[in-house]
């Protein structure tokens, strides 16, 4: 049975998927950090909330901080060695679900493009051929809408904010993406035809973070000898845009 964390009166439930001995997996909500702020202390992060409940807690990768789904901490450094070593070694199964702008020429491929730190805006990254460390992802659509695209995205590298610079760099940025996409926010009255709004109200996004989603982690179990993989379910703004999208903005193939 799936258990929940309360983080602060500021920050949704933290929904535990599984732990044991040696890890703790998480569903982790848009929004709340993987580490603390460097600035901040008192923003919402996994490693305080965690490190509340069990003591000691490892930090084995991190998701940004405006993108949901599963995430996984080592409880002891014997595990968290472990895990290190095959994130590093990229023996790890990660799969996104991301929705981006337009349509891609080829529904199922690879992007394979060099990625370096963005020395002009810190904090980002950017296609480098000189000096990029080589990047990988792989990817596969899996529904088309009238402007958008839900895809299947499976990182075989894990650079920072990799998935967003290879999709823009191929020029299909996530829909939703203030830092290389330019949107912060979908509202329905784009999706649906005749939409009005009602007077004297404002219209609410259907949803105004990241559209990207880790949905599964997959590695062997050192301890349990065998591969185990754990899954995120879509939180309810990208799964409401998802099914306003399908309703309204189906492309027939």
């Amino acid at each position: 049975m799936l258990e929940k964390m309360k983080t602060t009166e500021f920050s949704p439930e933290i929904e535990i998927i599984y732990e044991d001995e040696d890890i703790v997996v998480l569903n982790k909500p848009a929004g709340v950090l993987t580490i603390p702020d460097r600035f901040s202390r008192a923003i919402p992060n996994l490693y305080d909330i965690l490190s509340e409940k069990y003591g000691k807690i490892f930090v084995v990768h991190r998701l940004d901080k405006e993108t949901s789904g599963v995430i996984c901490f080592a409880k002891n450094e014997e595990a968290h060695a472990n895990l290190s070593e095959k994130f590093e070694e990229h023996d790890v199964n990660k799969v996104y679900l991301a929705l981006i702008t337009g349509h891609l020429r080829n529904k199922e491929g690879r992007i394979d493009l060099p990625l370096s730190e963005n020395e002009k805006v810190p904090g980002t990254m950017k296609v480098d051929y000189e000096n990029g460390k080589r990047s990988i992802t792989e990817y596969r659509v899996l529904e088309e809408f009238e402007n958008y695209s839900l895809v299947e995205v499976r990182p075989l590298t894990g650079r920072m904010h990799q998935i967003r610079v290879h999709f823009k760099a191929i020029g299909h940025p996530l829909a939703i993406d203030s830092v290389y996409g330019g949107r912060e926010e979908i509202f329905l009255s784009e999706i649906k035809k005749k939409y009005k709004v009602k007077e004297n109200e404002t219209e609410r996004p259907l949803m105004n973070r990241l559209t990207l989603h880790a949905l599964k982690l997959g590695f062997f179990h050192f301890r349990k000898k065998e591969y185990v993989e754990f899954e995120a379910k879509l939180p309810k703004d990208f799964e409401s845009l998802i099914r306003q999208l399908r309703k309204h903005s189906k492309v027939e193939t």
